[in-house]
């Protein structure tokens, strides 16, 4: 699967709050029933539900079905779109930030 601008911009902004945060790191233990998921939370399983649909939606968990269950799966593809995403730009600004740092140590460097 392709993920585009829209699809890194849903994921960035569901993972803007910290319940669904949390369901994520959760998940990333293993699949989870959303009764699972919502036992930890002072919350209803409705409320669990809504952020759940909002993951859904982002593409960053799948839900399957196994007999009565219905497990929530964390998405690893989209989880490493965004990794790599961010790793992109981490290393730039690594990059710019070991240029700086040899700057100020050739200026700080003694003459002579």
């Amino acid at each position: 699967m392709t993920f585009d601008d829209e699809d890194l911009n849903r994921a960035f902004l569901a993972l803007g709050d910290q319940t669904r945060r949390q369901i994520i790191v959760r998940l990333s233990a293993g699949p989870a029933t959303v009764n699972e998921l919502a036992e930890p939370f002072k919350m209803s399983v409705q409320g669990i539900s809504k952020h759940i649909q909002v993951l859904e939606q982002a593409h960053l968990v799948t839900r399957t079905r196994e007999a009565q269950r219905r497990p929530v799966h964390l998405n690893p593809a989209l989880l490493a779109e965004l990794t790599g995403w961010i790793d992109r730009y981490r290393l730039l600004a690594e990059q710019k930030y070991n240029r700086l740092d040899a700057v100020l140590r050739s200026q700080s460097a003694p003459r002579g």
